[in-house]
């Protein structure tokens, strides 16, 4: 007879086994999980530097910027006291017109701007809107920016004193105008290098139009290369650069000195504007004149070439008066860096002529009419390339202040990827 109590077959585990020994695994998973991210979020060290914040509505759903999309960047513009901009406006009228008057027009065009953000806690940047070139020049043409420090430091302390925003990243997210010559350094010449840029702007984001290729004490701040500014009429007034008969050669009008004076140990434009006259001066080619004359961009709109050559800064107005007028830059300015290169190809629309090679310019500018010019000139002549350099109020799609906010677009996924590494 069998043994009742023989061993059986073990039966298949049941349903209830099976969670049971699932649910231990889970649950390691999640203890994991959850150690994990104490080490990471709670760790007492923190990455060294915040990226600059994003809104909601960006973090939802990224956009490409393209031709016919406004940046997605959303800026707050702070509402200033009249001492700050306005004032400086009533006060003298050349302050909305002249060459550094990109402060003023940014700030116009942005509070037009239907995609500004309408409260703070919206935004991702905040543009701080003080006018401090308006009264660049005293009467007798020197520069005059002994007013500008004490005028920004006022408004950053207003600033940090009456709203959060600022304190929360030390204004990292803050945006300002460096129009003048030497942009953040708020000096001119050599003050502005020995004093460099201001301490409690030294986190903050700069439009400047100065910008030089490599090291430079007053480009040591996050920064974009804005072009200086031009009345609108510039660019519609004249006729279409294709329609105008070209029958200057080469044009330069402005400041050339004879025997150039040394300021504080430097020659205006390291003698490159007087060499000009010395080389070129009776050249029947070259239309060179000294004394200022109102209708100068007639002038430029009749020129094949226009010379850009660097005053005591590197960039100039002309560089943008050239390219409104359909006359190709002749960019004399070693290292200079140009406004919105990922849109305006420079090398496609411009010349660039060492200081060094002033002697050769006019074999160089000979070999361009017998090689490339009406290609360069095609390039050059594209409405797009000229809509790019100017502040139209309102705002336009591709206009200078539109490419502002592409690349303030860019600086904010540059943090972004930067504050990702850093926990890498």
């Amino acid at each position: 007879m069998r043994d009742p109590k023989q061993r059986r077959s073990p039966a298949a585990p049941t349903l209830a086994s099976r969670l049971r020994k699932h649910s231990t695994w889970l649950l390691l998973l999640l203890l994991l999980w959850f150690a994990l991210s104490l080490y990471l979020f709670i760790s007492p060290t923190p990455p060294a530097a915040a990226p600059l914040r994003r809104s909601a509505f960006l973090r939802s759903k990224a956009r490409a910027l393209s031709a016919t999309t406004a940046p997605p960047v959303r800026i707050y513009v702070y509402d200033l006291p009249d001492r700050f901009n306005r004032d400086w406006v009533a006060a003298d009228a050349r302050c909305a017109r002249h060459l550094f008057a990109a402060e003023v027009a940014v700030h116009e065009a942005l509070l037009a701007y239907a995609g500004r953000a309408a409260r703070p806690e919206d935004a991702d940047l905040f543009f701080v809107p003080v006018y401090v070139s308006c009264n660049f020049s005293t009467p007798n043409g020197f520069p005059s920016l002994s007013h500008a420090r004490g005028l920004l430091a006022e408004a950053v302390d207003l600033v940090r004193t009456q709203m959060p925003y600022w304190n929360r990243s030390a204004g990292a997210d803050h945006v300002f105008v460096a129009s003048h010559d030497f942009g953040a350094c708020f000096h001119p010449m050599d003050v502005a290098i020995a004093d460099g840029i201001p301490e409690f702007l030294k986190r903050s984001i700069l439009l400047q139009t100065f910008g030089v290729q490599g090291h430079h004490v007053c480009q040591e701040v996050a920064h974009v290369v804005i072009p200086p500014h031009v009345p609108l009429e510039v660019s519609h007034e004249l006729p279409e650069p294709e329609k105008v008969r070209r029958d200057i050669f080469a044009f330069f009008r402005g400041k050339m000195e004879v025997h150039p004076k040394n300021i504080s140990g430097r020659f205006y434009s390291k003698k490159v504007r007087t060499e000009l006259l010395q080389h070129y001066g009776r050249n029947r080619k070259f239309y060179l004149k000294r004394k200022r004359f109102d209708n100068y961009q007639s002038e430029m709109a009749r020129s094949l070439f226009c010379l850009c050559p660097l005053g005591w800064a590197p960039w100039s107005p002309r560089l943008v008066e050239s390219v409104l007028l359909g006359c190709i830059p002749v960019i004399i300015a070693d290292n200079i860096r140009l406004p919105f290169p990922s849109v305006l190809r420079w090398p496609e629309i411009s010349l660039q002529v060492a200081e060094k090679d002033i002697a050769s310019l006019e074999t160089v500018l000979d070999h361009v009419v017998a090689t490339n010019l009406t290609r360069i000139q095609k390039n050059l002549w594209d409405p797009m390339k000229r809509k790019a350099l100017v502040f139209n109020r309102p705002m336009e799609v591709g206009d200078a202040t539109w490419q502002v906010l592409r690349e303030l677009e860019i600086l904010l996924d540059q943090s972004q990827r930067r504050y990702v590494r850093s926990w890498r």
